[in-house]
C-alpha cells in the first residue's frame, strides 16, 4: 500500500512544473509571463512589483488574478489586453500569482 501511494505522489509530482521544484521565476518563464512582465518594470504589462503593491493587503486577490492569467483581462493597468493563458496549470498559476504577491518594492 505504501509503494501504490509513493507512485501516486511520484505520477502528481511529475505532472506538475510547480510540485515538480520549478521556481515561480521559471515558471513565469516557461508559461510566457516574461515576454511581457517583468519584475522591476513595465514591459507590455506591469511590473510584478507594480501588481503586489497594488493588490497588497486584498485577500481577494489570489483568487482574482489567477482568474485573469487564465481569462485574460484589460483595463486595470491601460489599454492593451492580457490574453487568456488556458495553456496554465493550475498548480503554475498559483505558485506564479503567491510570488507576485509576495514581491516586496
Amino acid at each position: 500500500m505504501n509503494a501504490a501511494r509513493i507512485l501516486v505522489a511520484a505520477v502528481v509530482l511529475s505532472v506538475t512544473g510547480a510540485a515538480a521544484g520549478q521556481s515561480p521565476q521559471d515558471l513565469l518563464q516557461k508559461n510566457g509571463c516574461t515576454a511581457c512582465h517583468a519584475i522591476d518594470k513595465k514591459v507590455i504589462g506591469p511590473a510584478y512589483n507594480d501588481v503586489s503593491v497594488k493588490y497588497k493587503g486584498d485577500a481577494s486577490a489570489p483568487a482574482k488574478l489567477m482568474t485573469k492569467v487564465k481569462q485574460g483581462g484589460a483595463g486595470v493597468w491601460g489599454s492593451v489586453p492580457m490574453p487568456p493563458n488556458t495553456q496554465v496549470s493550475d498548480a503554475d498559476n498559483k505558485a506564479m500569482v503567491t510570488y507576485i504577491l509576495g514581491l516586496k518594492k
